[in-house]
Order: structure tokens, then C-alpha cells, then sequence
């Protein structure tokens, strides 16, 4: 009965390793951009503070049309999280 217990776990292993390795190969959607004020929310700083740190280089941002927008995976880097549902403090 060991036996037969140890192939079926190892069996099951198996299928969720494979599961696994399914689910991160799998592509993830488009970076969702956030405004300036959303992204400083996330952050917690304030615009003025956001924009210096775009300007020092040490947080992506993209430009579309005149407006200054800043993709989720550059605060993901930043910060290691991000939930843009959930802001740090209200917005003004």
C-alpha cells in the first residue's frame, strides 16, 4: 500500500509542477497606466514628489499624447506590489 500511496503523490507532484509551470508560462495582459495623482496615491507621495523621481530616472514613465502616465510594472518594480484599487491616502 506504501508503494502505491508514494506513485500516486509522486503522480500528483507531478501534474502540479506541471500546472505550475503552465500558469507562469502563460502571457499576463497589458500594463494598466495610471495618471500622475493615481500613481502618486499608490506611492504614497505626492505628485511633486513623483515627478522628481520620474525625472531622476528612478521610476518609468510613458508619454501618451501630452499626458505623463506611469505603467503598474514600473511600480511593481519600485515597490514590489501595487494594488491601484486601493490608494495610500484619499485623493484631493
Amino acid at each position: 500500500m506504501t508503494s502505491r500511496l508514494d506513485a500516486a503523490l509522486a503522480e500528483l507532484a507531478a501534474a502540479l509542477r506541471e500546472e505550475v509551470r503552465v500558469e507562469l508560462a502563460a502571457p499576463t495582459g497589458p500594463d494598466r497606466l495610471l495618471s500622475i495623482r493615481e500613481a502618486a496615491d499608490v506611492l504614497g507621495i505626492g505628485r511633486t514628489a513623483l515627478y522628481g523621481e520620474i525625472g531622476a530616472g528612478r521610476l518609468r514613465s510613458v508619454t501618451v499624447g501630452r499626458r505623463r502616465l506611469v505603467p503598474t510594472s514600473a511600480i511593481e518594480q519600485r515597490t514590489g506590489t501595487v494594488d491601484p484599487a486601493r490608494p495610500s491616502h484619499p485623493s484631493a
